[in-house]
């Protein structure tokens, strides 16, 4: 099978299951563009642990790993199998870079997983499992996190790191802000570096964007950027999902990094 790209995609709100908007459809028009993979792999800023770890699970159930969105959410299941097989080479891959990584034969997918996967495989034939993210990870451990994994996208396995371009949570929960200037700021300068190739200046992003702190003031949800571009063969060259903003300050945009220079076009529409 030929080298699969990396994605990283905005995950947004837990509501965004129910409330696709501008990046739902362009997730599941991406799910038809791209080859078919044998599993995808998720790492989301939901599942942060001591030392990486895989899960293993056969079957991971959907987990509901938030509160005060209403219930309708909570019937929402995403009953993708996974794929303990392509999982332990996972594990071995983490091991062989020097990463101690620890096996989980019962974690199920956060919604940092299975909301994005409603709409890039809606019909949940497709294998997913999680790796989870160390809790001590900076920018630089991300870059190195996703080149450690990188040997899967060369046997069948969508690497995804869902996150949020932007992921000021205090302004989201306190709604005081709408349509806010640094997100565009922000989400604009880090689309320049993805599309230029410039993985150096991506994980100088949250120290040199504009407005990088008030983006996030947390670096969780950016973190994954950096693992899905780490993850991408160099040199790569990137498409960008325009997601738009949602809740005035969460920004929905995503890349895929493709491996090879073929100047693929700028931007997915839904088909």
């Amino acid at each position: 099978m030929a080298r699969l790209p990396t994605v990283f995609l905005s995950h947004g709100a837990p509501t965004f299951a129910l409330e696709p908007g501008r990046a739902g459809p362009q997730l599941s028009a991406l799910g038809r563009q791209l080859p078919r993979p044998q599993a995808v792999l998720v790492v989301s800023p939901h599942w942060m642990s001591p030392a990486p770890t895989v899960s293993l699970a056969a079957h991971p159930e959907t987990l509901h790993d938030f509160g005060g969105f209403g219930s309708a959410l909570h019937q929402i299941h995403h009953r993708a199998p996974g794929h303990p097989v392509l999982a332990n080479r996972a594990l071995q891959l983490l091991g062989d870079a020097g990463w101690s990584p620890r096996a989980d034969d019962t974690r199920g997918l956060d919604h940092g997983a299975w909301v994005p996967m409603l709409y890039l495989y809606p019909a949940a034939d497709v294998p997913v499992f999680q790796v989870s993210m160390p809790s001590r990870l900076d920018a630089d451990g991300a870059w190195a996190l996703g080149q450690a994994l990188a040997p899967l996208a060369e046997e069948g396995v969508l690497i995804v790191g869902s996150g949020s371009l932007t992921h000021n949570l205090s302004e989201f929960v306190h709604r005081g802000v709408e349509d806010a200037a640094y997100v565009r700021d922000f989400s604009a300068w880090v689309r320049d570096a993805a599309l230029r190739g410039d993985g150096e200046r991506l994980r100088l992003a949250l120290t040199d964007a504009p407005q990088a702190r008030r983006a996030h003031p947390t670096i969780e949800h950016f973190l994954p950027l950096l693992v899905a571009a780490g993850a991408a063969a160099p040199p790569w060259t990137a498409t960008v999902i325009d997601g738009g903003v949602t809740h005035g300050v969460l920004s929905m945009d995503g890349f895929v990094f493709h491996p090879q220079p073929s100047s693929p076009p700028t931007a997915l529409t839904a088909s």
